[in-house]
């Protein structure tokens, strides 16, 4: 795509394409603090579970030059470090590369930058491998195709570099002859799908109808799906899935439809130290996200960004190292 990166690390500070502004205006930020990094994270300027993952670990360089410009002692830049950690919960990538990247400051800034530069490589090399390795498994599950995929939220360049993970899988099955078009869900309530992954399809010059988040399960129930690949936030040591808002029911008519439930994630997804999907914490967002423009003054929301899909509606959990066979494929 010609557009800017989606984000590096450059003389010093944090450059991210601006995910609000999609798909109307190309806006880059210069981040060259803690608070303007979390500020950008939690605003959703910079989202996507891998894409967090690389923010937090530049968060950590970016902490470190902050603390020697203005003269921080250990236990203040321990405690912004711990801000850029905490910006969003539910997404383990993001926690889990600001430990492993802090784990160097001891051995000083260039240690650190160095740490961090490597997570964003592999997350792109990560990509790739995702991509070819879900679009093999998906050939053998559905045939040769071409296929009718669904999808949900934005799992492209934008939130993973490289290809992304359940739109890298797309695009690996495009790229090979074997994808028919995408059906996209918009993606309550910000509209990840509708703005990021439309434009991101656009740009490959990938065929895709957009649809209205509660049409999604009906349409697999119509055939218009030979499969669903998502992407996930954090999937448990059981296999129980946290994805953004809506991925549930698509499992559940995928499940009753009989066709593959595909999850695409990097390792650093994968958390073994939360056994279960209960145990995930969900992020519940601010009302105004789902009250304006069309609610009536004071109309409180639950706003949920994301929903766990139990691990028996999963058909298989896809890496960069390997494919995972769900409870659901055992059956």
């Amino acid at each position: 795509m010609d557009t800017p990166d989606v984000l590096a690390w450059r003389d010093g500070h944090i450059e991210a394409l601006d995910q609000t502004a999609l798909p109307h205006r190309v806006r880059v930020l210069r981040i060259s603090t803690v608070e303007a990094l979390v500020q950008a994270i939690t605003r959703l300027a910079v989202r996507g579970a891998p894409v967090l993952g690389v923010a937090g670990a530049f968060g950590v360089a970016l902490a470190v030059r902050q603390a020697r410009r203005e003269g921080w002692d250990g236990p203040r830049l321990d405690a912004e470090i711990n801000r850029i950690a905490d910006a969003r919960p539910t997404a383990v990538n993001l926690r889990r590369e600001v430990s492993a990247v802090a784990a160097r400051v001891p051995e000083g800034e260039a240690a650190v930058e160095a740490a961090a530069l490597a997570v964003a490589e592999c997350a792109v090399t990560a990509s790739h491998q995702i991509s070819r390795r879900g679009a093999a498994y998906l050939r053998d599950a559905c045939g040769r195709g071409p296929l009718q995929v669904h999808t949900h939220c934005n799992t492209g360049s934008l939130a993973c570099l490289g290809w992304g993970t359940a739109l890298g899988v797309i695009r690996a099955l495009h790229e090979a002859g074997g994808l028919s078009r995408v059906i996209v869900d918009e993606t309550r309530p910000l509209l990840q799908g509708a703005r990021l992954t439309c434009w991101e399809l656009d740009q490959l010059d990938i065929e895709h109808r957009l649809v209205c988040d509660g049409a999604g399960p009906f349409l697999i129930s119509q055939g218009l799906a030979d499969a669903v690949v998502v992407g996930a936030d954090r999937v448990a040591a059981n296999g129980d899935v946290a994805n953004k808002v809506g991925t549930y029911g698509l499992a559940l008519a995928a499940h009753r439809a009989g066709i593959p439930f595909l999850v695409a994630v990097p390792e650093s997804t994968i958390d073994e130290a939360t056994p279960d999907g209960a145990a995930i914490p969900i992020e519940l967002r601010a009302d105004e996200e789902v009250t304006v423009p069309a609610a009536p003054a004071g109309t409180k929301a639950l706003n949920y960004a994301f929903d766990v899909t139990p691990a028996d509606l999963v058909s298989a959990v896809v890496t960069e190292k390997r494919l995972i066979p769900g409870t659901a494929a055992r059956r």
